[in-house]
């Protein structure tokens, strides 16, 4: 979690437009911080070697190594880096596989400019925010899945309940605040939870609620 300091972010798109876009958008704000851009998965992991960042906001589609293989990489090699896919896609498939690369968002270019940075500050926070759309393609793909495990027996009513609550993109502070409770013991239960579930990622979690009926919607 980051408290202080600029949120250091890479920007991976092979459009032009748009990595000039985000870094006139960010330009302005005192928080953020655009440290380099890329234009496809291999020049972005090049930079990741270099460079300290916190964030990658990367496309989808993009040459030589695609959005998909970016995020399900730095996932394996660097877990402490958050991941936003901002495109344009909202193909069931797309949707499919970025939760499987168990990236920390999903937005649409459409999505309103200065709500983008509130989302970059909220994910940042320990948060997850996918759009309204996504939220409504996710739930309709596990709709269609027949095979639903439950794989709550281990959790205890106070984990069911902080699951609920993360997957109203609550952030470990926010959810403290809720019960009553000390952060500390929030992270606690965050990690005893992921033990018990064997998600690897917030989004994994989120994507085990939805398949074991623990929340029925986000």
């Amino acid at each position: 979690m980051k408290t202080q300091g600029k949120i250091r972010i890479l920007l991976a798109d092979d459009h032009e437009l748009i990595l000039n876009g985000l870094k006139f958008l960010f330009n302005e704000e005192e928080d953020i911080e655009v440290v380099a851009t890329a234009k496809n998965g291999l020049e972005a992991l090049a930079i990741l070697k270099q460079n300290t960042v916190d964030m990658v906001i990367t496309d989808i589609k993009m040459p030589e190594m695609n959005g998909l293989e970016l995020s399900a990489k730095i996932r394996e090699v660097y877990p402490d880096i958050k991941v936003i896919v901002l495109t344009l896609y909202k193909d069931p498939e797309f949707v499919k596989a970025i939760i499987d690369a168990e990236a920390d968002g999903y937005l649409l270019k459409n999505e309103d400019a200065g709500e983008i940075k509130n989302i970059i500050r909220h994910v940042m926070n320990d948060g997850t925010h996918f759009s309204k759309d996504i939220v409504g393609i996710l739930r309709s793909e596990l709709r269609k899945d027949k095979e639903r495990a439950e794989n709550t027996n281990d959790l205890s009513k106070r984990e069911m309940e902080i699951i609920r609550l993360i997957c109203q993109e609550l952030s470990s502070v926010e959810i403290a605040e809720r019960l009553f409770i000390s952060k500390a013991t929030v992270d606690v239960h965050r990690k005893n939870i992921i033990q018990k579930t064997g998600v690897r990622s917030l989004v994994g979690l989120i994507r085990f609620a939805l398949e074991n009926n623990i929340v029925t919607s986000l």
